[in-house]
């Protein structure tokens, strides 16, 4: 079930004590009720009024209207991954279409708010697809884009895949960074299993961000480690 205004808030504040500087409010499933939309602008509102943080949501997709409430109320940016290329989405997901996710992002600018969107990556996509996907988020002009590795599970579709070698994903790092050269670049799902203690290797290769907390389907380390890795990432830019 959807949390209550005061839980979303709650997170919120434990957030920005953990020296976020936004906040998603992240569910499941295709889209939302209005009754959902209101409870969550309603708590949209209260973070912006009692928070210094920008609040961010990933809702499915939603029509103009819902954006625009969610604009009004104070939202700042809306997440929304395309995924993979158009030409290898529908390999990986079935539920709804290519176009679909490109309208919502659509939707979202239209109503006033920056977007982030990316894809993942280890799934069994080409160079090109990474290419195609890159350009793709380049010409929608997105303003934020997770890169996200796979984590294979056991008991899932993709649980016979390997983790993508830490080589491979700094190539991909690179690639986004020089075909998206103004955009923010964070490195999501799979910092952890890909990088380990080489961490600060992912912001030494382009990437700008990162996502503190869990992710979808695994959970992420501890804020404090997160402060002590951009530490160490100022110290290593400095000297560059």
């Amino acid at each position: 079930p959807l949390r209550t205004k005061s839980e979303i808030l709650r997170d919120a504040q434990i957030a920005e004590k953990n020296g976020a500087t936004r906040f998603g409010i992240v569910t499941s499933g295709r889209r939302l009720s209005s009754e959902e939309i209101r409870v969550i602008a309603s708590a949209v509102r209260e973070i912006v009024r009692k928070c210094d943080i920008l609040p961010c949501a990933s809702l499915g997709a939603l029509t103009v209207k819902d954006f625009e409430v969610l604009k009004q109320a104070g939202l700042s940016r809306y997440h929304h991954n395309l995924e993979t290329s158009k030409r290898f989405y529908s390999r990986i997901v079935t539920t709804h279409t290519y176009e679909e996710r490109i309208n919502a992002i659509s939707n979202a600018k239209q109503a006033g708010l920056e977007v982030c969107s990316g894809g993942i990556f280890g799934i069994g996509e080409s160079w090109q697809d990474r290419v195609d996907l890159a350009l793709l988020l380049n010409k929608l002009g997105v303003n934020s884009v997770p890169l996200n590795f796979l984590v294979p599970i056991k008991g899932t579709p993709m649980e016979k895949f390997q983790n993508v070698s830490q080589d491979e994903a700094i190539r991909i790092i690179v690639l986004f960074r020089i075909l998206l050269k103004n955009t923010t670049l964070k490195v999501i799902a799979g910092r952890e299993a890909v990088f380990g203690a080489d961490q600060h290797s992912i912001y030494t290769s382009g990437a700008n961000g990162m996502m503190i907390g869990g992710y979808l389907t695994t959970s992420g380390q501890l804020p404090e480690r997160d402060q002590l890795l951009i530490e160490k990432v100022r110290v290593l830019w400095n000297k560059e």
